[in-house]
């Protein structure tokens, strides 16, 4: 397997994260959206998106979206499970996970803030208040979600990893390269310090990835 990969990107991380926890091995190539190396035609004929991260399983079309990628390697290799045997389980994991991957984060990826730039005047102090209002809505509604259910645990689900817990370490991991802490948020916290405590999680970290920023 090939990993289309970025250092910074929260979906790559879910991706890098799912692959450690089913213990398969994919070699990365890194794609620098900073650069604009993903706009260039030969990424786009792996994703005509233009979007990190591409899974490409030799002999298959190139997959792509996190969330699809994280369902079809549970399919494929069951064990550990990232989501419940229940069908309401599996729909409230869903839901959590959502709530971060396509609620929250794609209000802070790099053509929003290329759009807002570009079309909006927005300068550095404007798109930083950006990030932090949407990181603070995130994380503060799971927050609501996850606090005061019975069905959340050591993690969001009970006392497994599920998916929900991986799209809420990622978008927290992102959060922290960009220095934005949100507080008063006690349940996340607890359980991304306890995802954190995983080696798959602080493998995945964007900040010991190829391609990261050495320390300030």
């Amino acid at each position: 397997m090939t990993l289309y990969a970025y250092w910074r990107t929260s979906a790559t991380y879910r991706v890098r994260v799912a692959l450690a926890l089913k213990g398969l091995a994919a070699e990365e190539r890194l794609v620098d959206i900073d650069g604009g190396e993903h706009l260039r035609p030969e990424f786009l004929a792996i994703n005509p998106q233009g979007a990190i991260p591409a899974l490409v399983v030799e002999g298959h079309a190139p997959l792509t979206q996190s969330l699809a990628i994280l369902e079809f390697l549970d399919e494929q290799h069951p064990e550990p499970a990232l989501l419940p045997a229940d069908a309401y389980g599996r729909a409230r994991v869903r839901s959590l996970a959502a709530t971060m991957a396509s609620d929250t984060h794609p209000l802070i990826v790099p053509r929003v803030r290329k759009y807002l730039k570009e079309a909006a005047g927005f300068d550095d102090a404007a798109w930083r208040a950006w990030q932090t209002q949407w990181f603070t809505r995130g994380f503060t509604d799971i927050e609501a979600r996850l606090r005061d259910d019975p069905a959340t645990g050591r993690f969001c689900h009970g006392n497994s990893l599920t998916i929900a817990d991986i799209c809420l370490a990622s978008v927290e991991a992102v959060a922290r390269v960009f220095r934005i802490k949100v507080d008063n948020i006690p349940t996340v916290d607890r359980i991304v310090a306890e995802c954190n405590r995983h080696d798959p999680f602080s493998r995945a970290d964007p900040l010991v990835q190829v391609g990261a920023p050495g320390p300030v």
